[in-house]
């Protein structure tokens, strides 16, 4: 292995063998041997093609920095993008939440591959260590940030964080201008309808979950799927209030269920919600889809491990965290919000109506 100084100077040896390292090799030293100006040099290594170089000039600075081994430095690097070859990704639980490592997995590989280190750091929500996270990184040489949310959520960010290049990925500012990385919600809630009334639902399509008007992603997506249905002259049969979680949602829908009512579809608002209106529904001898389709958000393991398979929408964290550090190295950031979309994985959860199968039947016999 060798060392980063190794990698940045020349190396020879003496007449006894030995090795000896010489001074790092320059810019200047590129374009003495290309027969240059530096600045020529300079624009050929840098990538500029606004400035008009010949292509045999190009060639003779590529040909001397072979033959110097010449490796550019990182820090002049920064100083012509004023942003340092190292990044910052903040988050309140993100870095330990099972379901989002996609997420991190996304930054850091587009970083990697950006010839960019990524700094990572927790929160867990307190305002004190993100403040010291934050001065460690700016310590470390970090040009800008990626500040990541578990769940899409309005965030206020601090004035020492605001002062720096910020994208903010799943989760959004109370101020504008802000580049901002988010799932798209709304459509995910427009394909998920989309998804039951091309098997032929449409009146008995009941949702799941707790609508609380400050859970950014249960509005967007229960504001796509109200949208599609008032297209198609209709709307939700009814809704069940449940916590996200499969204990508080199977016990909702079992009372519901017991209670006489028979929906055609649910809407779960994510796949632990599924989870436990599997549960119900087979304790309340349905089949799902036979009897009760179901259709999800997330895809989470889960989606796969439950039988029948669930159809889900795709929250896509690989991309949403590629696609911000895409735009932290932008030399013009755009600053709007930027809605990546939510891909259906369609799998056995759902059919068609109950009722239309009867009535195949009976015509069949």
């Amino acid at each position: 292995m060798t060392s980063d100084h190794d990698q940045c100077a020349n190396r020879r040896t003496d007449d006894g063998g030995r090795r000896v390292t010489s001074p790092r090799v320059t810019l200047m030293d590129v374009a003495k041997r290309a027969g240059v100006s530096r600045t020529t040099a300079s624009f050929v290594m840098t990538g500029r093609r606004d400035m008009r170089i010949s292509t045999d000039a190009e060639e003779r600075v590529r040909r001397a920095a072979r033959e110097l081994n010449y490796r550019p430095s990182l820090l002049a690097r920064s100083l012509r993008t004023n942003l340092s070859q190292t990044i910052g990704l903040l988050s309140d639980v993100i870095a330990t939440e099972v379901f989002a490592g996609e997420m991190i997995r996304g930054s850091l590989s587009t970083a990697l591959l950006r010839d960019h280190l990524m700094f990572i750091g927790e929160t867990e929500g307190d305002p004190e260590v993100e403040k010291r996270l934050i001065q460690s990184m700016l310590d470390r040489g970090v040009g800008g940030f990626v500040y990541a949310s578990m769940y899409t959520r309005r965030v206020a960010l601090s004035k020492t964080l605001r002062a720096h290049p910020v994208v903010l990925l799943n989760c959004m500012a109370r101020l504008r201008g802000i580049p901002t990385v988010i799932p798209d919600e709304r459509e995910a809630g427009r394909t998920a309808v989309r998804a039951l009334l091309r098997q032929g639902h449409r009146d008995g399509i009941v949702l799941v979950g707790e609508k609380a008007p400050h859970v950014i992603a249960a509005a967007e997506r229960l504001a796509g799927v109200e949208e599609v249905l008032a297209q198609q002259g209709t709307e939700l049969a009814d809704s069940i209030d449940t916590l996200w979680w499969p204990d508080s949602s199977y016990r909702a829908v079992r009372s519901y269920l017991d209670a006489g009512n028979q929906p055609s579809a649910l809407i779960c608002l994510n796949d632990r919600i599924a989870m436990g209106a599997y549960q119900a529904a087979q304790e309340a001898g349905l089949v799902i889809p036979d009897d009760l389709s179901v259709i999800s958000f997330d895809d989470s393991d889960m989606a796969s491990w439950l039988q029948p398979q669930l159809s889900s929408v795709a929250i896509p964290h690989f991309e949403l965290g590629r696609r911000a550090v895409e735009i932290l190295l932008m030399d013009n950031r755009p600053t709007d919000i930027q809605r990546v979309p939510m891909p259906l994985r369609e799998r056995g959860s759902i059919g068609p109506p109950a009722v239309r199968k009867r009535t195949r039947r009976a015509r069949a016999r």
